[in-house]
C-alpha cells in the first residue's frame, strides 16, 4: 500500500481559517464607511468669537448671599430672613439685566438650607446663580 504525503491524514488541522475574520472585517469596514459621513456637521453656522478684553457697558453688581451653618443669611452683609430674601429675589428677577446671585455657604452648612435658598431663587425667577469658593490652600 502506498501512502501519500499530501493527503488528509485525519489529525488535527494546524492551519487557521481566516474566512470568518475577513467577513467580520468587511462588515466593520462597510459600517464605518456608512457612518463616517454622518459624523460631520452638514449645517455650517458662523460662531461668535470670545473677546475677554471687552466689557459689557452695563455692569450689574451681583447679589452676595452668605449662609452660616446655623441657617442665618446675610444679603450684601445685611442679615435677612426667608421672607425678606424671597422679596429681594422677586425684585432682582424683574431687573434687566438680571444680577447674578452669588452664594457663599460655610462648608459645614447643611445642604437642605442651601437647597431651600436655590428653590426660592428659582421660584422668584432668578436664572444667574453661582457658588463662591476659596482657592486651594
Amino acid at each position: 500500500m502506498a501512502m501519500s504525503s499530501g493527503g488528509n491524514s485525519g489529525g488535527p488541522m494546524s492551519e487557521i481559517n481566516v474566512t470568518p475574520l475577513v467577513d467580520v472585517m468587511l462588515v466593520l469596514l462597510i459600517i464605518f464607511m456608512i457612518t463616517a459621513p454622518l459624523m460631520s456637521h452638514r449645517i455650517t453656522v458662523e460662531l461668535p468669537t470670545a473677546n475677554p478684553k471687552t466689557t459689557d457697558t452695563e455692569q450689574v453688581t451681583p447679589m452676595d448671599l452668605a449662609v452660616k451653618p446655623d441657617g442665618s443669611m446675610y444679603l450684601d452683609d445685611v442679615e435677612v430672613n426667608e421672607g425678606e430674601l424671597k422679596a429681594k429675589f422677586a425684585v432682582a428677577a424683574q431687573q434687566s439685566p438680571q444680577p447674578e446671585l452669588q452664594i457663599r455657604a460655610d462648608k459645614t452648612t447643611e445642604y437642605k438650607i442651601v437647597k431651600k435658598v436655590l428653590a426660592d431663587a428659582k421660584e422668584a425667577g432668578m436664572v444667574h446663580v453661582g457658588f463662591m469658593t476659596t482657592g486651594k490652600e
